[in-house]
């Protein structure tokens, strides 16, 4: 029996090998025009192609029928060549001296016999007009016969794709009027699709000879030759250049820009999360950038475990807790003496302390009860805290005083307790006591209702930033993920995000020197930015921290698929005025013209960022602009993929 079946598994390994063998002969007979082309094409439709292959597509071929009578460099074609997905191909032909001076004259003696008839008649203004097209023929032909001009004629035809007829049809009357705003006219190129179609393939035959004539000056109004590459020549490649090619580098701290923050808006799945992954990944390996995320939706854990990084926890049953209450000794540098010192800037601390309690106080329902006597109260009760605990501008004062041990050795210096929210809200009762302000009496009440919820004493349900912290952000780790997924939507982890960008700042980057050749370079990533926008505490710290890590060598770094909520939110677009970089990936039709109206886009970006396909988009940096691919290898695609159907389908090969 073990005989037989060790026969047939011979026998079956020999038959696949002749299998395989016979694909390679076969192949190796094949051409490569034979290997590349789709399945067939069918073109018994008129207007219209139908591509067959793995997956069905639909094209439709135009040709430029009417041009404007003046154009200006470079938006003449810009719409067509940007898109979505279109190929555009101009044939461009020189006309010879001779006939172009033939052709002229021939130009110049009709305008000049319809001037006298209308000057016979009386049409004054047909006569002027007439006078101006001679005048024009005239300096033309006279520019041709000295050398400095010279006439083309050009040929422009245009190939839209679909994975439907709908979109197709959708598509052509979106990209005719388009056209139509800079006067430019397209006919499709009906009853001779397949003409048009095999025109605009890379064959240089041009089989429909629909032609214009240009002049020197208005060709080169033609050619999308229209910005520099973007990118800089040291950095981390992040994607390819659709229009040329080439990959792009990009060097979040490149001396070239003005900041280094960034921001990335897309709609949901069009890769926003694979993009910043491959981002974190690259940098880290490749430039040693150091990152930190803000992860709301729970996707950063793997990258953290990939590069050897930390994971950090934060949920109502972890043991994880980070005080809001921390503080740092930051290392500035004197502008005049351009010596570094250490301070302990107290007072700003206690502004953000009151600001993350003050939206607490708020709560889901943003309450209107909390107004700037709360805050006052709320202030005053943080600094005396920080002064019970004999923290002052000191940088001294946050340390325990040395002691000596029983050998008689002098003791290292050992950071004191800080406050907390629990031991704040015990300050909050006792103030409350005291108090015989009538107007005070009603804020102190509703903040001892509404803040015992943060406080671990009393089993609050949203006590796990009340106590001492038990986590350290260690310097030099190549990545540190702060999750906070596990947390309520709607409330809890918008607080958190504004309670962890605080400490983020005291503990990440505050450490960082101002002295550029002694700081590391550090990212800060904060995903799903636009919970935080209900929150005027949050935005403003959020605002804050977009102007002032520069200075400390640190890229803020703003995901969010909800380019409306910033627009419709003014205060909030202070972090996008402080961005250099902007990526846009696929976009909603419901966000595109806030995009539009806040970053300039012309038409053919719009529609490009509607139509195009996952890890495209545009990529913006300082004045540039390039059209970006974005591929992870097979390998990252281990770690950065997002989709839960392909992750089970990863883990299925690899089981």
């Amino acid at each position: 029996m073990r005989k037989l079946k060790k026969k047939q598994e011979l026998q079956e390994q020999e038959n696949n090998h002749n299998i395989e063998e016979q694909q390679l002969k076969v192949l190796k007979k094949q051409s490569v025009k034979e290997l590349i082309a789709p399945s067939g094409i069918d073109a018994t439709d008129i207007d219209h192609l139908k591509i067959i292959s793995s997956t069905e597509r639909y094209a439709r071929s135009f040709f430029v029928s009417t041009l404007p009578r003046m154009c200006t460099f470079p938006e003449l074609f810009r719409d067509m060549y940007m898109f979505g997905d279109i190929n555009t191909s101009i044939f461009i032909e020189p006309v010879p001296e001779a006939k172009s001076q033939n052709d002229l004259n021939r130009v110049i003696n009709e305008l000049e016999t319809e001037r006298i008839v209308a000057i016979d008649r009386g049409n004054i203004n047909r006569e002027s007009v007439l006078g101006q097209k001679r005048a024009e023929a005239e300096q033309l032909r006279d520019e041709i016969a000295a050398g400095f001009n010279k006439l083309f004629e050009a040929s422009i035809v245009s190939t839209l794709f679909a994975y439907s007829l709908e979109d197709l049809d959708k598509y052509t009357k979106l990209l005719s009027t388009e056209m139509s705003k800079s006067l430019v006219g397209i006919k499709t190129a009906w009853g001779i699709q397949e003409e048009a179609f095999k025109t605009n393939l890379p064959f240089a035959d041009n089989k429909i000879k629909k032609k214009h004539v240009f002049d020197r000056r208005s060709m080169a109004t033609v050619f999308p030759f229209t910005t520099s590459e973007v990118g800089h020549p040291t950095g981390v490649p992040i994607g390819f250049n659709k229009q040329t090619g080439t990959p792009i580098l990009f060097d979040n701290f490149h001396q070239s820009l003005t900041n280094y923050n960034m921001v990335i808006f897309a709609k949901s799945g069009a890769g926003k999360s694979v993009t910043m992954k491959t981002l974190i990944s690259r940098s880290y390996v490749l430039m040693g950038i150091e990152s930190l995320a803000l992860d709301a939706e729970g996707e950063y854990s793997i990258v953290a475990e990939s590069l050897g990084g930390i994971n950090v926890v934060i949920s109502p049953n972890s043991k994880t807790i980070i005080n809001l209450f921390d503080i740092e000794v930051e290392i500035v540098k004197d502008e005049i003496t351009g010596r570094e010192r250490a301070v302990l800037n107290v007072e700003n601390k206690v502004e953000d302390v009151t600001q993350a309690l003050l939206t607490m106080a708020r709560g889901s329902t943003r309450s209107t009860e909390v107004n700037e006597l709360t805050k006052q109260i709320i202030a005053e009760s943080v600094a005396e805290e920080y002064q019970r605990v004999g923290i002052n501008s000191d940088p001294g004062s946050l340390y325990e005083a040395n002691s000596r041990g029983f050998d008689g050795n002098l003791l290292g210096k050992k950071k004191k307790e800080m406050p907390t929210i629990g031991s704040w809200y015990h300050r909050i009762m006792e103030k409350a006591r005291e108090n015989t302000n009538v107007d005070y009496q009603f804020h102190y009440s509703y903040l001892l209702k509404v803040m015992k919820q943060y406080v671990r004493e009393f089993d609050g349900q949203m006590a796990y930033f009340d106590g001492q912290s038990t986590f350290e952000l260690l310097d030099g780790a190549s990545f540190i993920n702060l999750d906070i997924s596990q947390l309520e939507e709607r409330f809890a982890r918008p607080l958190a995000q504004q309670i962890l960008l605080s400490w983020i700042w005291e503990k990440y980057v505050k450490k960082n020197s101002e002295d550029r050749t002694k700081a590391s370079k550090k990212r800060v990533l904060v995903d799903e930015a636009w919970m935080l926008l209900p929150y005027p505490e949050a935005v403003d710290f959020l605002n804050t921290m977009a102007r002032r890590a520069r200075k400390r060598n640190v890229s803020l770094a703003i995901i969010s698929q909800r380019f409306q909520d910033f627009y419709e939110k003014p205060e909030a677009q202070a972090v996008l005025t402080s961005s250099d970089t902007k990526l846009f990936l696929a976009q909603d039709k419901s966000e595109i013209e806030y995009l539009k109206e806040v970053f300039k886009l012309s038409e053919g970006e719009a529609n490009f960022l509607v139509t195009c396909f996952k890890g495209e988009g545009l990529l913006k940096v300082g004045a540039d602009t390039a059209i970006i691919k974005i591929s992870p290898t097979k390998k990252e695609f281990e770690f950065v993929e997002t989709n839960l159907n392909k992750l089970v389908e990863m883990k299925k090969r690899q089981g």
